[in-house]
């Protein structure tokens, strides 16, 4: 089949995790935070992710921005700078203000342009990813975002990819899925999607039951990759 469909996961994939903390290392007075901020904004991340699997298995769903906080913490921690309350606000207030990736929006333009449905498909929340889409200033490129919330349960849980054909009534063979996260990318192949993994560090593949079918560098091969 055709694809129809182009999905996106989000914090990673379209929008820059890292700017966040890059930002903050950038404004004066933030001497011992620069010197720490990659290996910050690492764990941040990490973390992230790894208290959502968490939850999941554990049967305590939260939303994003719990998560996010939870994790913001323990990196803070970690490098010694959990007693920087001010620090602490000022990082989460920029996660609301991610920036796209460069190559985003002509991107997603092409594929409208091509006559693709586009949307999110995220673990953040509906709040976090309005705040994200909106800075980004790419609302207009999106027919949609759907966030886990719908379902209670965070990604790679089957019923969360289940919300793309609800939403846009195609069979997962018309779906082409795009992750900055092998896992996800992995999950979603193994549901029925295709998957191109967005591999910016160039990490390994994940030992997983599926693969993703695609791995690119960024996104601006997306376009050829749904219109082939």
């Amino acid at each position: 089949m055709p694809i129809t469909t182009c999905i996106f996961d989000a914090y990673g994939t379209l929008f820059d995790v890292a700017a966040a903390a890059r930002s903050a290392a950038a404004e004066p007075g933030r001497d011992r935070f620069a010197q720490h901020w990659p290996q910050i904004a690492e764990h941040w991340r990490l973390k992230q992710l790894q208290y959502t699997w968490l939850r999941a298995v554990m049967g305590q769903h939260c939303d994003f921005w719990q998560v996010t906080q939870d994790g913001l913490d323990w990196a803070l921690e970690a490098s010694g700078l959990d007693g920087d309350a001010e620090l602490r606000e000022r990082l989460l207030q920029l996660y609301w203000e991610l920036a796209a990736y460069p190559e985003v929006p002509q991107m997603l333009q092409d594929l409208k342009a091509q006559g693709k449905a586009t949307a999110i498909l995220s673990n953040g929340s509906p709040a976090m990813l309005e705040g994200a889409v909106t800075s980004a200033g790419v609302g207009d490129l999106l027919d949609d975002v759907l966030s886990v919330e719908r379902v209670g349960i965070f990604k790679p849980a089957q019923v969360v990819y289940d919300l793309v054909g609800q939403r846009f009534s195609c069979a997962p063979d018309e779906v082409l899925f795009v992750s900055s996260n092998g896992w996800d990318a992995a999950a979603a192949a193994g549901y029925g999607f295709t998957t191109a993994w967005v591999n910016r560090a160039g990490d390994p593949v994940d030992r997983l039951p599926a693969r993703p079918h695609h791995v690119l560098n960024d996104l601006s091969g997306i376009p050829a990759l749904a219109g082939g």
